[in-house]
Parts: structure tokens; sequence; C-alpha cells
């Protein structure tokens, strides 16, 4: 079993990034799905690892980057809980406020 889950929003998330980096070449969205993972295990081990974002959402939430993706996720579930994985330039503020309290 995973030490973290991923809420059916961010697995979408996931799924969407393979896609869209598959487009033009299969073994780079292999690399960042592999970059992705490893940093969701990473923050599973250590739930400190990411940063607070309080201009984008509450204190229930805290971020890490991962080449252009944040990985945003809330520490303080067990197993940890991967609320959505967004592209760096998207309006995650507007994303975000959308959130509801539990997924």
């Amino acid at each position: 079993m995973k030490p973290f889950v991923l809420t059916k929003r961010a697995k979408q998330d996931v799924d969407e990034i393979w896609d869209y980096i598959a487009i033009d070449n299969g073994e780079a969205a292999d690399r960042v799905m592999q970059a992705l993972e490893e940093g969701m295990l990473r923050l599973a081990k250590n739930h400190g690892t990411g940063h607070w974002r309080e201009e984008l959402t509450d204190k229930r939430h805290r971020f890490l980057l991962v080449h252009s993706y944040l990985i945003i996720y809330r520490p303080n579930t067990k197993p940890l809980q991967i609320v959505r994985v967004l592209h760096s330039s998207r309006d995650v503020q507007g994303i975000l406020g959308t959130l509801p309290d539990a997924q």
C-alpha cells in the first residue's frame, strides 16, 4: 500500500499531465511521472517538506514544486492525501478556491 493517496481529481490531473506531455514525447512524460511520484513519496515520509502558500489557500494545504508542477497536499492526513497536481502557470488560486472541505 502506498503511503499516499490521490483524490479523484488529483488522479485526473496526473493522467492529463502525462497525456499532454506524451503527445510530443512519451519518454519525457514517463520521466515527469517518475519525478512526481518520487516527490509524493518524499512528502509521505516527511509531511513538512513542502511549504505554505497563504496567498493561494488556507493552512490545511501545503505545496511541493516538482519540475513545473505543484503537488498540493494535506499534511495532516494519513495516508497523505494529494489533493491536486497543477502546472504552476495555471490559475492555482482560482482552482483551489473551488476545493471542497473533504475530497
